[in-house]
């Protein structure tokens, strides 16, 4: 089965998916001067575009980590979290504290997606 590499670089690619099964993360990379809501709203904004990229879209979201800097912001992230998914389609997550990569990161979400036809073989 072919692995799709979507705009790999030497460090990772935006998106891999195999067999059907696409992996990618988000980090709020707009403007990272924003609150919590503000950065999960960012970071749901590109996980729009990963998701059409792969034929995909939020209902098909398999599995979410969510890496929180600060467990303090854990009910602002589930206000933002509990609107972005329809109903009946919240997928399984884990949400772990962690210290990320720049200081002004709350929040990063690492995404395992259904994606579209194309991408099954």
């Amino acid at each position: 089965m072919q692995i799709h590499r979507i705009n790999p670089c030497k460090r990772w690619s935006d998106i891999t998916v195999f067999n059907g099964i696409a992996h990618f993360v988000e980090v709020a990379d707009t403007d990272t001067t924003e609150d919590i809501k503000g950065q999960v709203n960012q970071i749901f904004n590109q996980a729009e575009q990963a998701l059409k990229k792969i034929e995909s879209d939020r209902s098909r979201v398999l599995s979410v980590t969510i890496y929180l800097t600060d467990f303090a912001n854990l009910p602002a992230l589930n206000e933002v979290w509990d609107a972005w998914f329809p109903e009946g389609c919240a997928p399984s997550r884990a949400c772990v504290k962690a210290e990320l990569a720049d200081p002004e990161y709350l929040v990063e979400m690492a995404f395992v997606v259904a994606a579209g036809e194309h991408y099954m073989s």
